[in-house]
């Protein structure tokens, strides 16, 4: 069984029924011993303190995010009557795979103003050379073949806005160049992707007419992703000197895979709090080439310091707290431990800075040390 001094001193003079009972000591009153049977069935483990490199860490919410910079809001230029839709929500596509087809009125208009202002344009220019070659002839004066060029400068602005007015609807060079050579108006618009990726929104089905405000697809490339995070204002300096090194790999977590540790890169650090909640955002890239990590998971970051070399660590299940004081538990020889009392520093879930209470070498119970917290504090008769 496990023999323990009485906690608290007693200065008073024994009582006959205590007269056959010794007074204990402070120092006696902290210690705690086990017979080397009780030891072993325990399961107690010491350890000797050292000195180390030691890092701290913060944890801060965040949300994972599509990489806005492989994101694509798809719209069309131009209003028109959805004909067809080959993506669904979740296909994966490849770069300018035709999505949908719409029918546009509007555009089969305006393909058809360009090649009448191109037809005036036409008949403009040939007027002008007439008008030049008569006017070297003297068969007419210097006003009407001015007036014939002004004609033509006009006629050829109204061409070029015609043209500025197709290219404006998503009508390329050389789509132009097939509605001259064919002189054929298509008022279909294909809507293709913009790059590979995977449809994340859907916004439109067949028959619908959809204007140039809709949203009609997104597409993302989720090959990487973004953390976005939010850091109190006093844990600002913290994360700042945390991420002075580029390229300094951080701790992600997220609820959905508990057991592992995801590696980002800090990408973004705000410049401006959040007035509402008084925090800076935070911004991580994070690989994602298997696509686990899915837009508005919920995510833990970590961001660890630089580590602080030479100093005294303890195990923090060696640490033990009464009240308001912590303390460990220190051999002073085989089955005796003193309950020392010890002033913490940082701490980063496996260890904590001691600041005073122990010294370099001196060993502590790193194991099972409720246990003998337990009968330390165990009312005595």
């Amino acid at each position: 069984m496990l023999l323990l001094a009485s906690f608290t001193g007693c200065d008073r003079a024994p009582t006959p029924a205590e007269g056959n009972k010794a007074i204990r000591s402070p120092d006696e009153a902290r210690l705690v011993r086990l017979p080397p049977e009780e030891l072993t069935r325990s399961g107690v483990t010491v350890e000797p303190l050292g000195r180390t490199a030691f890092r701290t860490y913060r944890t801060f919410p965040g949300v994972i995010r599509p990489n806005e910079n492989a994101l694509a809001n798809i719209t069309t230029l131009v209003r028109g009557r959805v004909a067809e839709v080959y993506a669904d929500l979740g296909q994966m596509v490849e770069p300018n795979q035709l999505l949908a087809v719409l029918h546009s009125g509007d555009l089969g208009l305006a393909q058809s103003a360009y090649l009448k202002a191109r037809a005036r344009r036409h008949v403009a220019e040939q007027a002008y050379q007439r008008a030049q070659f008569l006017f070297q002839e003297k068969v007419i004066g210097q006003a009407e073949a001015q007036r014939r060029e002004g004609e033509m400068i006009s006629i050829r602005a109204e061409a070029q806005e015609a043209r500025e007015g197709l290219r404006l609807l998503g009508m390329n060079d050389k789509e132009t160049r097939s509605l001259e050579r064919t002189q054929t108006i298509r008022s279909h618009v294909p809507i293709v992707a913009p790059f590979a990726g995977r449809v994340i929104v859907r916004n439109l089905t067949r028959g619908e007419v959809v204007e140039t405000t809709q949203k009609l697809f997104v597409v993302a490339d989720l090959s990487t992703v973004w953390v976005m995070g939010n850091v109190a204002e006093k844990d600002i300096s913290y994360v700042q000197r945390a991420t002075a090194v580029p390229n300094q790999p951080v701790e992600v977590r997220v609820a959905a895979y508990p057991d592992e540790v995801f590696q980002g890169i800090v990408s973004y650090v705000g410049d401006v709090l959040d007035t509402a909640t008084r925090t800076m955002q935070v911004r991580l890239t994070l690989a994602n080439p298997t696509g686990r990590l899915k837009p508005e998971m919920f995510a833990t970051i970590r961001v660890s310091s630089e580590p602080a070399t030479d100093v005294l660590v303890v195990p923090e299940a060696a640490v033990q707290h009464d009240r308001d004081r912590s303390f460990v538990f220190v051999q002073q020889e085989t089955g005796v431990f003193e309950a020392r009392t010890i002033r913490l520093g940082n701490k980063n879930g496996t260890f904590a800075e001691v600041l005073e209470g122990v010294r370099e070498g001196e060993v502590v119970v790193s194991e099972g040390a409720f246990i003998l917290k337990s009968e330390l504090l165990k009312p005595k008769d």
